[in-house]
């Protein structure tokens, strides 16, 4: 009886031990993860660089909710009835309204132009990896999703100083795709599209289709007909507001083909035509190859080819994924090309790739 309570006793002990080892593992691991979510809630939260305010809201739609980020620049003096132009900013997969506005420093060029920057976030119930759902056109999901986003568009037009006819939309990667879905499906709505890095426009209908159009698989068809279809232009083709088309040759993430595709097919839909390609280069930056889609002397569509750019924003801020400050700079050009359409005083999309 003895041995076998001594035994006991020893199991018990060691029990024991193991149960506090245990615990005190739980609670470092419980720390250890509570302090790697709350660091990674306040760099979402902290404003990124930017002299302005760094403005929270949430908007709700077909697709849900979607929380937005506007940026507001320091110390403007509006004029009475005074409305500013705004530019919607759409972050690629795996990043954050936040890592966008850091990566591309658009809000630095607002304060110096005088603009106002809205960034639309994904929520990863969503998409986990945060991408939009730009190819999920077939089960509807795509549309639904584009609607909340111009539900937020329109919130911010109603709580901030908004020229509701000088709105343009930037995106990169899987925010080019829905960049230029709401543009297809609110034409009206817009006075400039920008695709960087992203697929062409009617090449995928489904996450299966999308692996494949990312690939360059798919080309989305060219009859000016079939390209409504693909598109789902809600109206006529017109309307579409004009385009630029940024894609790095390197990138290995979206075929390099999509640039000339999205180009081609927007090119197609309002009747303008592809004129002499040129090829510019600012210092070492990497150089790029301009081509002009023109109707009417009036160029609609530009297409630049990045020579060495994989997928990223070209001239972005170094260190950061997704951006590549040897390119030449896309945020210039961004806002030079909708300035332009806002028939704005600012320089030309050529001067600001030299700048």
């Amino acid at each position: 009886m003895v041995r076998r309570s001594t035994t006991a006793s020893l199991f018990a002990r060691a029990y024991e031990r193991n149960l506090k080892a245990l615990t005190k593992l739980t609670l470092s691991n419980s720390k250890r993860v509570t302090g790697q979510v709350q660091r990674a809630t306040a760099k979402r939260l902290k404003p990124p660089p930017g002299r302005g305010d760094w403005l929270s809201g949430m908007a709700l739609g077909p697709g849900g909710a979607r929380g937005y980020h506007l940026f507001r620049p320091a110390d403007l003096k509006l004029k009475p009835g005074e409305r500013l132009p705004l530019m919607v900013m759409l972050h690629g997969c795996g990043q954050t309204g936040r890592d966008f506005a850091a990566s591309t420093r658009m809000n630095a060029l607002a304060v110096r132009q005088r603009f106002l920057v809205l960034y639309l976030e994904q929520d990863r119930l969503a998409h986990p990896q945060g991408c939009w759902n730009w190819y999920e056109r077939r089960s509807g999901k795509a549309d639904a999703e584009a609607a909340t986003l111009m539900a937020a568009i329109d919130q911010a037009c109603v709580l901030y100083p908004v020229d509701r006819e000088r709105i343009a939309l930037a995106g990169l990667s899987a925010g080019a795709s829905m960049a230029a879905l709401l543009a297809t499906r609110y034409p009206l709505r817009f006075r400039a599209v920008v695709m960087h890095s992203g697929v062409a426009p009617g090449a995928a209908k489904s996450s299966a289709t999308a692996l494949g159009a990312m690939r360059g698989q798919h080309t989305p068809p060219m009859p000016s007909t079939a390209v409504g279809k693909a598109m789902g232009a809600a109206a006529v083709f017109a309307t579409l507001p004009p385009m630029l088309v940024l894609h790095g040759d390197a990138d290995a993430v979206v075929a390099p083909s999509n640039a000339v595709n999205s180009a081609a097919v927007w090119a197609t839909a309002v009747g303008a035509k592809p004129g002499l390609s040129r090829t510019l280069q600012r210092g070492k930056r990497h150089p790029m190859r301009v081509t002009e889609f023109r109707r009417k002397g009036r160029s609609l569509v530009t297409l630049c080819e990045i020579a060495g750019l994989g997928h990223a924003w070209s001239g972005g801020k170094a260190s950061l994924l997704f951006s590549d400050p040897a390119g030449p700079d896309a945020t210039r050009m961004v806002w030079a090309f909708a300035a332009a359409q806002f028939k704005l005083e600012a320089p030309s999309l050529i001067s600001a790739a030299n700048t």
